[in-house]
């Protein structure tokens, strides 16, 4: 086979490979509204950028503070996909990346953890996510997976503990204070969050 011939088969197996990827985008987006999600913001517009957290628009449009958890999603997945099948073509690698991050916004907007939320962290309006907010949160976490594969291992470690920890001053939240309150709430995190 020559070299040609051989990018060429490799370039359609990552189509494939994108393709599937987003029919499974597209079967999780069908799920949350099947589930009786809202499209889009109920406020009927679509935003790219919502800054307020404590907003009926948080969680409702492209991308909000959030954002930065679902960045970080995807190095995690790449980190841990490739320390675990690292011979897998990063195609399959990534599939299995979205079906867990689909997967996960699926569970985050059921009423169980949604009501998990409201009682347990400082989001105590919160309703869940809009299926726009939903699809561009697996959007995000597939950019972040591809960042990883690309970039130095230092350069993409060095970039989630700088969201970690923007995140953390400007909205005192992040992945790692959303992953602790969800799983076991501390008063004095949760007093801190909410003196906002």
């Amino acid at each position: 086979m020559s070299a040609t011939s051989s990018l060429v088969a490799k370039h359609l197996k990552l189509r494939h490979y994108l393709l599937i990827g987003a029919l499974m985008i597209a079967a999780a987006a069908a799920i949350l509204l099947w589930m009786g999600r809202n499209p889009i913001c109920t406020c009927g517009t679509i935003k790219l950028w919502v800054g307020e957290t404590n907003s009926s628009d948080n969680s409702q449009h492209i991308a909000d503070w959030y954002t930065l958890s679902h960045i970080i999603h995807g190095f995690l997945f790449y980190g841990m996909l490739w320390l675990v099948a690292r011979r897998t073509p990063l195609g399959a690698r990534l599939l299995i990346a979205i079906l867990i991050e689909a997967s996960w916004e699926i569970f985050e907007n059921t009423d169980m953890v949604i009501n998990r939320y409201r009682e347990a962290t400082i989001a105590l309006g919160y309703v869940g996510d809009s299926v726009l907010n939903s699809v561009s949160d697996i959007l995000f976490m597939v950019i972040g997976f591809f960042f990883a594969a690309r970039a130095p291992i230092w350069l993409t470690v060095v970039l989630a503990i700088f969201f970690e920890l923007l995140a953390a001053w400007v909205i005192r939240d992040n992945l790692t204070l959303n992953v602790l309150m969800l799983l076991y709430p501390l008063d004095a995190v949760k007093a801190w969050q909410g003196a906002m």
